[in-house]
């Protein structure tokens, strides 16, 4: 028998579909992925969600959404989509397989599988997570006010995060792998201009070091050419801004995505291309890529399931 609601993915978008539909009783079923409770369960502090008024950290703060969810009747799993075939016209359920192995029918698909951001691929950003590591400055700008800063990238998300970041540190190193700046001109401007922002031109971090927590970066300039030189920088705080990837893939070939893998959504709603299936989180949110959004998007696609499934007799 199809489900109602099917949810796939978790993190704060996953977890308050989940609560909006089972307050609908809509059944949802959530099949949480490989990373139960999203990237934010890798954050330490957050002080910027409401509700928490002394702040709270990441993987309390999904235990909490997940225990809520759970109390309301959201039927958790464990499992990853592997595979799907969606009815594009919504008039047969569409099928999801976990695992390789479990087919699951759903008459509404909610996904809520997010964006995971790019790293170096460095060992020492994995040591240093949640240490002094982040992609994500409007997140955790806050812990590093009066105090020195890296951020890694040469586009507009990179400056951004630059100047952004340059409003609370003491000073912000910006390391660009290339000798120019890819941002738009009026962006390069701003950092250019910012007294207390350093850019370190055709320069790669090589490794971070720090006995308790964050100390500094070691970096190479001209690496491979004439003039290769090695050297340190002290810093409190680095930041990855060379883009987020949407764990979109398995969804692709059936849901319309952009140049960059995000799903497209019919703006306002939460509507995809295929009938009955929606899209909230980072999955299809390239701008805003906040926990408080994310949420709110998973209530807008559990309130479009419903209006979607009331229309067609279901619910």
């Amino acid at each position: 028998m199809a489900l109602k609601t099917l949810i796939i993915g978790s993190g704060p978008a996953g977890y308050t579909a989940a609560i909006y539909a089972s307050r609908s009783g809509l059944e949802p079923v959530v099949y949480e992925g490989l990373e139960p409770g999203g990237q934010l369960t890798k954050t330490t502090d957050v002080e910027n969600f409401p509700g928490y008024r002394d702040g709270t950290t990441g993987a309390e703060m999904m235990d909490d959404m997940r225990a809520q969810a759970v109390r309301l009747g959201a039927d958790i799993r464990y499992g990853v989509v592997t595979k799907v075939d969606f009815s594009l016209d919504g008039s047969a359920p569409h099928k999801v397989t976990i695992d390789d192995e479990t087919e699951v029918e759903a008459h509404t698909i909610i996904i809520c599988t997010g964006a995971s951001a790019k790293y170096l691929g460095l060992k020492d950003e994995e040591k240093y997570a949640g240490q002094g590591v982040s992609a994500c400055a409007t997140c955790d700008g806050f812990f590093y006010r009066k105090k020195v800063v890296a951020v890694v990238g040469g586009g507009d998300t990179a400056c951004e995060e630059a100047q952004y970041l340059a409003r609370l540190a003491k000073k912000v190193y910006l390391i660009v792998r290339r000798d120019v700046l890819r941002a738009s001109d009026a962006m390069q401007q701003k950092v250019k201009e910012a007294d207390n922002i350093e850019i370190l031109w055709s320069t790669q971090t090589v490794g971070l070091f720090g006995d308790n927590g964050l100390e500094g970066a070691h970096l190479v300039r001209n690496k491979g050419e004439l003039g290769e030189e090695f050297f340190d920088i002290s810093i409190d705080g680095f930041f990855l801004a060379i883009g987020h990837h949407p764990n979109s893939e398995v969804f692709a070939p059936a849901v319309d995505v952009d140049e960059q893998g995000y799903i497209k959504v019919a703006s306002p709603t939460t509507k995809t291309n295929v009938s009955g299936v929606f899209a909230a989180g980072d999955v299809a949110d390239p701008l805003y890529r906040q926990a408080v959004s994310a949420a709110g998007s998973g209530c807008r696609a559990a309130i479009d399931a419903l209006k979607y499934l009331q229309e067609k007799g279901l619910a």
